[in-house]
């Protein structure tokens, strides 16, 4: 007879812990999820912060957490940490047991692979009963955010032009003259503007002068970034590798510039993450706060073309630009840029071109200066 009591008090208390669960739910069941840092630079690793609490009377036998994450966010190894991988995205899961008015808190290293703007804005939370007889489910929206910056190229990594900017930081001489400085006459050359013809030099010599501009260091550089690997291309870009090659190009460019006291800006005909319809376009200005603001915007360009390259030239020469040096990072330079190039350079910039090549072509190349060189 005992044995018959035992039995039914156990299956009535099984079914009340059971019907417990079901009224109550995740009553008293918190999450919150934050990244450590707000930015990093790609390759850098980072805290990922998770705290899970039961503020009720009811213990939790079993908690799991799931949630997707971008596989650019690599995790190092933990204990109660299942990850299913794939090709873009992750699922993690994690499994809890809480007391009553218990709170967990754990935290991941992450190891950011690749650049970019990472936001895990869902989650969802299963408990149960002991037996499992009864589950209840909780989606939560959350709001961690972690942007990604490229890492600047190293200034050895460049081929950079041979009329660079770079060529006397000491007085911060820039690709181009000023227009509003002049140091006399010299003799004309193949692509000075007519404007620019200096009257009196010329009947004197009796040859075709024209005005000698100086250098300020009041110059301001526009490094437009082009999201085309080659000029048949549509919307899809094929060559992701090459485009974050030239973001990186593009980081490092900027940087060096500020660090030199420099203005520096950014375009490119890809996307804002927020705003696809956009142009991604930074005035430039110079300061820390500025090429944070530019990092910040190179993290958050998603790699997708909004317009053609020669269409977001056209744009930019039609919108007044003048007195810039502009530095184009592209894989190729078709007829169509061409035009918008040289009303660039018409409107008082001066406008250079790096090129970009993908990896294997750059290291066949170091591969076979060292062959010449031996």
């Amino acid at each position: 007879m005992a044995v018959h009591w035992f039995v039914l008090v156990t299956l009535l208390l099984l079914a009340l812990q059971g019907m417990l669960f079901r009224l109550f739910g995740g009553r008293g069941l918190t999450y919150e999820r934050y990244f450590g840092t707000r930015a990093c630079y790609a390759g850098q690793e980072v805290e990922l912060v998770e705290r899970i609490a039961n503020r009720s009377i009811r213990p939790l036998p079993w908690l799991r957490l799931e949630s997707l994450m971008h596989a650019s966010l690599q995790f190092r190894r933990q204990a109660n940490l299942d990850i299913d991988s794939g090709t873009l995205f992750q699922n993690h899961k994690s499994f809890f047991s809480l007391m009553p008015f218990t709170q967990i808190t754990r935290r991941h290293r992450i190891v950011t692979t690749k650049r970019g703007c990472y936001r895990l804005n869902t989650a969802t939370l299963t408990s149960g009963d002991l037996l499992g007889l009864y589950r209840n489910t909780l989606r939560l929206s959350l709001d961690a955010e972690l942007l990604v910056y490229p890492r600047p190229a190293e200034l050895h990594e460049w081929e950079l032009p041979s009329h660079s900017w770079m060529g006397d930081i000491s007085v911060r001489r820039w690709i181009i003259d000023d227009p509003f400085m002049r140091a006399g006459a010299r003799e004309y050359q193949s692509g000075d503007p007519l404007s620019g013809i200096h009257w009196k030099a010329t009947a004197r010599s009796g040859r075709l002068q024209v005005h000698q501009r100086d250098y300020t260091a009041d110059h301001r550089l526009m490094i437009y970034l082009n999201v085309e690997d080659h000029a048949a291309m549509w919307s899809q870009v094929n060559d992701e590798a090459l485009f974050e090659l030239g973001m990186s190009y593009a980081a490092g460019i900027a940087q060096y510039a500020i660090e030199q006291g420099m203005a520096a800006g950014f375009g490119t005909n890809a996307c804002d993450i927020d705003r696809p319809l956009d142009s991604v376009r930074v005035e430039p200005r110079n300061g820390s706060e500025q090429l944070e603001l530019l990092l910040t915007t190179m993290a958050r360009v998603v790699v997708a073309r909004r317009i053609p390259f020669d269409t977001f030239l056209e744009e930019e020469a039609g919108s007044g630009l003048t007195n810039c040096d502009i530095l184009i990072l592209s894989a190729y330079v078709s007829d169509k840029m061409e035009l918008p190039m040289e009303q660039l350079r018409h409107n008082g910039n001066a406008v250079e071109v790096l090129w970009l090549k993908p990896a294997a072509d750059t290291a066949a190349e170091g591969s076979n200066n060292r062959g010449a060189s031996a």
